[in-house]
């Protein structure tokens, strides 16, 4: 459909649709006949994303995760994953952000939020592209580490050797990765007094 076809991968909300389709008597059950032929995929009310079948081009859930809930960034096991620094396949997307912690359960999968500090929230991210068209915001390996870290309840690291064990069995990482770890970005971190005692140990053991 070629109203649709202009918005690619990118999450699209329900007022722009109704601008876009607005030749039809009704835009609103339009949408909602579109949804139902499975041309648009509903990620949430009011929000939703165009079929790989309409579009030509494989639907991106990272991308979907920073537009479904936000400003967020692909963090935690996602971010873990997407480096190779953990063998686990991780079936939800897990995302950080500055606003409560959420979930939503979509016909994408499902997509999972944990809360920060505003002054924690912008250290270490970046933009990943996507076909030299589309980006979205991940996690640097470092950030993600420290995001694990600072949002798991109740984790207490007392000393590096807790560290050690916290990475290589709790996580899985493979610690021969760590070697080109970037410690200014965990000190940039532990600036903002968030899990002191464990990103301090954090950084001592990175630092051996």
């Amino acid at each position: 459909m070629k109203e649709l076809e202009q918005f690619s991968i990118i999450p699209v909300d329900s007022a722009t649709l109704s601008t876009v389709l607005n030749n039809y008597k009704l835009p609103n059950d339009k949408i909602a006949a579109l949804e139902k032929s499975g041309d648009l995929i509903r990620l949430k009310k009011g929000l939703f994303v165009v079929s790989s079948e309409i579009s030509n081009r494989t639907l991106s859930r990272e991308l979907i995760a920073n537009h479904l809930y936000g400003p967020s960034y692909i963090s935690l096991e996602s971010a873990l994953s997407f480096y190779g620094l953990i063998p686990e396949k991780v079936h939800a997307v897990r995302s950080v952000i500055m606003k409560r912690a959420k979930a939503f359960s979509t016909p994408l999968g499902n997509f999972d939020y944990s809360t920060v500090p505003e002054d924690y929230f912008s250290i270490g991210i970046y933009q990943e592209i996507i076909d030299d068209r589309y980006a979205y915001l991940i996690a640097s390996p470092e950030k993600a580490i420290c995001d694990m870290i600072v949002t798991t309840p109740r984790l207490r690291l007392q000393s590096v050797k807790a560290v050690q064990t916290y990475l290589e069995e709790n996580l899985r990482i493979d610690l021969s990765v760590l070697k080109t770890i970037d410690i200014d970005i965990i000190k940039q971190c532990l600036g903002t007094e968030k899990k002191k005692t464990e990103l301090t140990q954090l950084l001592k053991f990175l630092k051996q």
